[in-house]
């Protein structure tokens, strides 16, 4: 099928070869180096999935792994893959993908009569309305099916799943411009690097912009610099890697996927670093304004890397819809495409800077301190209406024909890493954004992470974090490289985040989302707030704000401006949630890595196995262990063959093998009283190189654990514990040694 929406110029796509992949049994076109979202948008689909509650049809909203609605499902046997970003799939051919969350079909799905029943479906409707006859248990299986997502595989995962450990003298997090020009200063200093991100090609948003760094092209610098860090025999990069968590003293979790034809699906890192460089730049925001979850309202941001990465046209009439100075540059990249800019509706009144003159000067309409009342369309947008300021009044709202709006609330620093190590984010009006605060022990952020925005400080401000990483890990250049140096263009202060009507009574015919992956509406914040449930954190567990896959990452900072003002309260007091990990979803899989099958729990064989086993005995799993239970002999029964061992062992001699036994060294001038007080038995007339059977009760009275122990010494006794209580026992007294009883004089060792 011809690719109706595929630019004739422009992007990293190879059009010289075809790839053919379906959606939903639909055959279509596609090129490498493309996603599947683009190739997607390059044929003309906008409707790509439906939403989670009201089943609302929606499209491709973002560009990278923060997609909120855009989730496939992608088929392949025992290889299918539920729930996955059309974003971050990269096109392969022969790749067949289906919508998720719709029936009979992704065109007329039965579910969608939810949006006819919305108000009775408010935030936290299950809580009230399924408690009761005939319980919770009864309904459950038929909500999650309503509001489900994909499908999980049905077989066996036949790929294969690797963990790897590593150590390093500094980790960068993120392979932007601010991330590459901290590898590259730091690998200057001989310090041990590792470079991460989740995107297959390091250079970030260097590869959607048109942006030059050091005199050359933005990507063809990322190139070079990548190819001269992995020329390096003290870095290690690694693309298509998600750090996925920050965790104590150094440690983070690094997901990698694998490239295609690779002996294992997906390695599960486990990295402890001296010091790290969080560069893990920014998250475009979306604009709350009624029905603002149309397939064809995206990200500013992500339209030019549509147009500029992949050389899609997402649609043929754009308005752009800011309150900052950034998504100028969208009207700015979509004209030069070739593609028709009706309009660049600001709600700021007095906007000004170079990109704003740079707009002007093309004859672009700027409408300033308007805003979006009403979008037109249902399966796609058809166009929308914008009104002046509210102090303005009721007057009639413009219609602007359109089919791509491209919105842009201005851009927030990814801080979850920063916030999992411990960090604690601050409140910025300047940017309307969470910025980090103090450092955090070991961690630093850099570029728009740290909110620093404009693509020279980024520069600057990576180079300069990187050094002074790799010195406070005791490593020095003596000649360090210069700088990458940029252009950042000046920009004025962004409008803001909301200016919605926020009148309880206004009629709420049309929805107002901020959370576009769980359906949640500016009304379902009003409710929270109403019933008691103000706070972030509660109001997200009351209406699922920021619960879905993308864990709320366009949506969150909206939302709490909203939240902040329903409240009459300060952003800052609001806050958001907090973020824990893991910052993106990992697979199963790669957490289990090769401890599956028998590797799941390895058999543990004592050294009498063999022995045990030519003598016919017949096993028991016990704990982790293979255990004899009886040896019977030819035509003998169990009873049979036990009472003939217990005659023999009382009659003549017996042989117990306890390999099997938990085994604890108790050691100490305390060691006799410990003894006294976790069992139910005095030890203190117990003989040196006598044995004594004990039982072990728990604080209500109940049976624990028993075993024989044997006095050693004076203070010396070796205790044995049941099979499959082995670890249990030690942890159990390690904890009444270290928290209750921290006068006894008393050492544990397995």
């Amino acid at each position: 099928m011809k690719q109706r929406f595929r630019l004739t110029s422009g992007g990293r796509v190879d059009r010289s070869r075809t790839l053919s992949f379906s959606f939903d049994g639909r055959k279509l076109e596609g090129h490498p180096g493309d996603t599947l979202a683009s190739a997607l948008l390059a044929n003309g689909v906008r409707v790509v999935g439906r939403s989670f509650k009201y089943h609302r049809p929606r499209g491709v909203v973002t560009a990278g792994v923060e997609e909120p609605c855009a989730l496939v499902q992608i088929v392949g046997g025992p290889r299918t893959r539920p729930n996955l970003p059309a974003t971050v799939v990269p096109l392969s051919d022969g790749l067949i993908a289906e919508s998720v969350n719709r029936w009979p079909s992704l065109h007329l799905d039965v579910g969608a009569m939810a949006q006819m029943a919305a108000p009775l479906l408010p935030a936290g409707f299950y809580y009230k309305a399924f408690m009761g006859w005939p319980g919770w248990m009864a309904w459950e299986r038929l909500l999650r099916r309503a509001g489900g997502l994909g499908r999980a595989p049905s077989e066996p995962d036949p790929d294969t799943y690797d963990g790897m450990h590593a150590h390093c003298d500094v980790l960068i997090i993120g392979g932007g411009p601010a991330g590459l020009a901290a590898a590259r200063a730091a690998a200057a200093t001989d310090a041990r690097v590792i470079l991460a991100d989740q995107q297959p090609v390091f250079g970030g948003r260097l590869l959607d912009e048109r942006y030059d760094v050091d005199g050359v092209p933005g990507d063809r610098w990322a190139e070079a610099t990548a190819a001269d860090l992995a020329g390096r025999p003290d870095v290690r990069l690694l693309p298509s890697t998600t750090v996925f968590g920050a965790y104590d003293h150094g440690l983070f979790g690094l997901q990698e996927t694998r490239p295609a034809g690779a002996a294992t699906r997906e390695r599960l890192w486990t990295v402890r670093a001296r010091r790290v460089v969080l560069a893990t730049g920014a998250i475009e925001r979306t604009l709350s304004f009624p029905d603002n979850d149309r397939p064809g309202i995206m990200l500013a941001g992500a339209v030019r890397s549509f147009v500029n990465r992949y050389g899609v046209a997402p649609g043929r009439k754009a308005v752009v819809v800011t309150n900052n100075d950034d998504a100028y540059s969208t009207a700015l990249d979509l004209a030069d495409a070739g593609i028709d800019v009706a309009a660049v509706v600001d709600l700021r009144a007095e906007p000004e800077g170079p990109r704003v003159d740079a707009v002007t000067a093309r004859d672009i309409t700027v409408m300033t301190g308007a805003r979006v009342v009403g979008v037109n369309g249902g399966r796609r947008v058809q166009g929308v209406r914008i009104a002046g300021p509210l102090a303005a009044g009721k007057a009639a709202a413009n219609r602007i024909d359109c089919d791509l709006v491209c919105v842009s609330g201005g851009w927030s620093p990814t801080v979850q890493l920063y916030r999992q190590a411990g960090g604690v984010p601050r409140y910025d009006a300047a940017t309307n954004a969470f910025v980090p605060g103090a450092s955090v022990a070991n961690l630093e952020s850099a570029g728009a992470a740290a909110g620093t925005f404009g693509l020279g400080r980024c520069l600057t401000d990576g180079h300069d974090a990187g050094l002074a990483a790799a010195a406070a890990a005791g490593f020095s250049a003596g000649d360090p490289p210069h700088a990458p140096t940029a252009e950042s263009v000046p920009e004025g202060p962004p409008g803001p985040l909301w200016v919605e009507d926020l009148d309880a009574s206004r009629p709420e015919e049309a929805k107002t989302f901020v959370d576009l992956h769980n359906d949640v509406t500016v009304a379902d914040l009003r409710l929270a707030v109403r019933e008691g449930y103000a706070s972030a954190e509660l109001a997200k567990r009351y209406t699922t704000l920021g619960m879905g896959t993308d864990q709320g990452k366009t949506g969150a900072m909206g939302a709490a401006v909203a939240l902040a003002a329903i409240r009459q309260a300060p952003v800052a007091k609001v806050g958001v949630p907090t973020a824990r990990p893991p910052v993106s979803p990992v697979t199963i899989g790669a957490f289990a890595g090769r401890a599956v099958g028998s590797l799941y729990e390895p058999a543990r064989r004592t050294p009498m196995q063999d022995w045990h086993e030519a003598a016919g005995a017949v096993f028991e799993d016990v704990g982790a262990w293979r255990r004899p239970r009886y040896y019977p002999r030819r035509g003998e029964t169990m009873r049979q063959a036990v009472d003939r061992e217990c005659l023999a062992a009382r009659n003549a001699c017996g042989l117990l093998d306890a390999s099997t036994l938990g085994k604890i060294h108790v050691q100490g001038p305390d060691a006799t009283e410990l003894l006294n007080r976790v069992y139910v038995n005095r030890w203190d007339t117990l003989a040196v190189g006598r044995c004594r059977y004990g039982v072990m009760c728990t604080e209500d009275g109940m049976v624990f654990d028993d075993g024989v122990t044997t006095r050693l010494g004076r203070d010396a006794f070796l205790m044995t514990t049941t099979t499959g209580n082995a670890a249990r026992v030690l942890s159990w007294l390690e904890e009444w040694v270290q928290t209750e009883w921290t006068d006894l004089d008393v050492t544990l060792t397995s």
